[in-house]
């Protein structure tokens, strides 16, 4: 990620942090919401509206660089050996994805057939590999980044796919709360690119979506998973009715 776009994702952080929403930074930046959420889709600031919008937030723009580098400490990925340790233990896993979505000790032995001890046990070793914080009371803080995100073709990647993508697509996507797309089309290379810019950015309203909720009990959220994939792909089943000069 870059430093400008680590800085607007710190000041949508602080925004959220303290309830303002687009609609009052474009009250008090004298401009419609729809030019604000352009401003932060593109992360297009200028620097007086950039300091308009922290004195909004009551900060100093030095404020609002400590808050960058305070996230810039925390984690957005694992290294392979911390990935694999966790492919390795099934329960480990398990609750570190449930950690992640801000479960607490509590919600994981209600839910779950661990004991107190054994859910601690594995907390403790989640906190070794740096994924959480655990202070007093089993509270968890998580020191992941807001960009975290598994390894490209890691352990933790080829373990869902290999272990539940048949699970995950043997499915019929007809309830309300769910939705499958297939696109085929061709396109230019801009184009593609284009719409890769897309779908990242997507995946970040994904991940503000399971932010804004994180503070919701646990009865009031449902596990969701989304696979966004692109590729170049042409043949499939197809590729016997080829020539074999074809490329």
């Amino acid at each position: 990620m870059s430093q400008s776009a680590a800085l607007v994702l710190t000041l949508k952080q602080a925004l959220k942090q303290q309830g303002i929403t687009y609609a009052q930074v474009a009250e008090h930046l004298a401009i419609s919401e729809a030019s604000v959420k352009r401003m932060f889709s593109l992360q297009q600031f200028t620097l007086q509206r950039l300091e308009h919008i922290c004195q909004l937030l009551h900060l100093d723009f030095v404020d609002l660089l400590q808050l960058l580098q305070q996230s810039q400490r925390q984690i957005s990925e694992l290294t392979e050996q911390q990935e694999l340790e966790l492919t390795a233990d099934l329960g480990l896993l398990l609750v570190a994805v449930s950690v992640l979505n801000h479960w607490t000790i509590n919600d994981l032995v209600t839910w779950y057939r661990f004991t107190p001890s054994e859910c601690l046990q594995k907390l403790i070793k989640l906190d070794r590999l740096h994924l959480i914080e655990l202070q007093p009371n089993n509270r968890i803080k998580l020191r992941i980044a807001a960009n975290f995100s598994w390894r490209d073709n890691g352990p933790i990647q080829r373990f869902f796919q290999q272990q539940l993508a048949a699970e995950f697509f043997n499915h019929r996507f007809t309830e309300q709360d769910e939705s499958m797309l297939v696109l085929n089309g061709m396109l230019s290379r801009a184009s593609n690119q284009v719409f890769q810019g897309k779908l990242r950015r997507l995946a970040r309203e994904f991940n503000e979506l399971v932010q804004h909720d994180s503070g919701l009990p646990l009865a009031d959220r449902f596990g969701v998973s989304t696979v966004l994939a692109m590729r170049n792909w042409r043949f499939g089943v197809f590729k016997t009715f080829l020539r074999a000069d074809a490329s």
